[in-house]
């Protein structure tokens, strides 16, 4: 992977953004990246369950971490090896989830990078920190679903060749106080040409544009689709739904591992290049401290990115729900530190579009939102930790206890 990244992908990255970013145009050699990518090997690497008869070379979650690191370096080159999000989550998913019929017809094109996916899951109108909130209506009518709400910030959704969405709506009866709250939601597989589906625009975050992923505002107004396109039974939605968080929260943290190093190389060589009063910079403590705080931080969330990886191989999501809690504030907030140490070094060039350090910056910041909030998984790793045995003054670490 490294060897493919340094001699085939990041010799194109300029390219890449004078066709994508400048031009708004698809880049020309993806097609010819893909096919180098795939006759080596290098193709769906981020799918721990690929069949023997899908196409792709099957890693763990230990494996890819250390390729999603080197991927993480360049916003686009997950998509030379279909390792892109949301496609790999959503592909997962349907591995998982979907019946043989089902993944003919919605895996297989994704497997083949033949079109792209999103995931319609958060919506404007409710507090979508608490899933249950979601109230996207989705009711049987005879032999279909019809499919009414707006969804917002579904990755993917905006790209030109987005064909199916996967989406979670309400199919139990939300009045019904002896319904559980988190069974009444169901997903189901949305053609994007549907009659009454439209892309109402694509949205920016903190003024950037996602250019892999366009990131898009939905409105499904009396959408039809039939009951087969449902995946699992009714009320399964967050069972499913679990299932492609987990990896989607841990790849964005693999990829941010990747990031944050680049953005230690950056400072370094900004600050070894740049004299200021006489000297470099990269003489003064205050720039070695900064340098050495996000060395100290990066590691830390790496190895722990790592364990959480480990834990998915033998455990699967559920045995490794803390640490994802875990993976997924530690590393945003370790990004965002780290990307904010690195504008400081470049100065006005470190906010412009010359450089990804703003990239960072957001990616990192929408991460602490997306997928659920910091204040959610914070709270998720509270409950989790185990109850005390003792009171404190039977504690035998205690060796004076307050009742004397």
């Amino acid at each position: 992977m490294q060897a493919f990244f340094d001699t085939y992908v990041l010799p194109r990255n300029r390219e890449w953004h004078d066709h994508v970013v400048k031009r708004d145009e698809a880049a020309p050699f993806m097609r010819e990246l893909q096919s180098k990518a795939r006759a080596q090997g290098l193709w769906n690497l981020g799918l721990p369950e690929l069949a023997p008869g899908e196409p792709g070379t099957r890693l763990s979650n230990l494996e890819y971490a250390g390729c999603c690191e080197i991927l993480g370096r360049l916003a686009w080159a997950p998509e030379a090896f279909n390792c892109q999000a949301p496609d790999v989550p959503n592909m997962i998913t349907l591995q998982n989830c979907a019946n043989p019929d089902q993944k003919k017809r919605w895996l297989a094109p994704l497997l083949e990078a033949q079109t792209r996916s999103c995931f319609a899951m958060t919506e404007p109108d409710v507090a979508s920190s608490d899933a249950t909130n979601i109230a996207t209506t989705i009711d049987k009518q005879g032999g279909n679903y019809v499919i009414n709400g707006r969804k917002w910030f579904s990755t993917g959704a905006a790209h030109p060749r987005c064909t199916q969405i996967m989406l979670m709506g309400v199919t139990g009866a939300v009045k019904d106080k002896a319904t559980d709250r988190t069974r009444r939601h169901s997903i189901v597989m949305v053609p994007m040409d549907a009659p009454g589906v439209r892309l109402a625009r694509e949205v920016r975050w903190m003024g950037c544009r996602d250019h892999v992923a366009p990131i898009g505002e939905i409105e499904f107004t009396d959408v039809r689709v039939p009951l087969e396109n449902r995946l699992g039974e009714e009320g399964d939605g967050f069972k499913i739904a679990q299932v492609r968080l987990g990896p989607a929260r841990v790849h964005h943290c693999m990829r941010q591992i990747g990031l944050a190093g680049l953005m230690i190389e950056l400072m370094v060589a900004r600050a070894a290049e740049r004299k200021a009063f006489g000297r470099a910079i990269i003489e003064y403590d205050t720039l070695q401290r900064w340098i050495a705080e996000s060395r100290v931080e990066l590691e830390q969330a790496k190895l722990i990115t790592l364990k959480c990886a480990w834990l998915l191989d033998r455990q699967g999501h559920h045995g490794a729900w803390r640490e994802v809690s875990l993976v997924k504030v530690a590393v945003p907030n370790m990004l965002q530190r780290v990307a904010d140490r690195t504008i400081q070094v470049f100065g006005a060039m470190g906010g412009t579009d010359d450089a990804p350090i703003h990239y960072a910056l957001s990616y990192a910041r929408l991460m602490r939102i997306g997928d659920g909030p910091d204040e959610v998984h914070l709270r998720q790793i509270f409950r989790m930790e185990a109850p005390p045995i003792w009171k404190i003054d039977y504690s035998p670490y205690i060796t004076y206890p307050m009742s004397g």
